[in-house]
């Protein structure tokens, strides 16, 4: 997913924690509040961890091509 996707996750999430923490009416609605705002840094987290990932996977691809690209220079001389 594009990392705007969890920037968005991510905002809406702080939203819900603010409108349960002031317009929330049940009993312990400021701990319930608390609770979804700690979603923000977990997908802001879950976000970074799969872009590293695909950064990672690139790399990899990136330098499989060069060590074929090696290998098929020594094969020919």
């Amino acid at each position: 997913m594009k990392p705007i996707v969890y920037f968005i996750g991510a905002g809406i999430s702080l939203l819900l924690s603010i409108y349960i923490f002031i317009f929330g009416s049940g009993a312990n609605h400021e701990i319930i509040a608390v609770f979804v705002g700690l979603w923000a840094p977990t997908i802001i987290g879950i976000g970074i961890f799969n872009t590293l990932l695909s950064i990672l996977d690139e790399m990899c691809c990136a330098h499989r091509r060069i060590e074929d690209r090696q290998t098929k220079q020594r094969e020919d001389q």
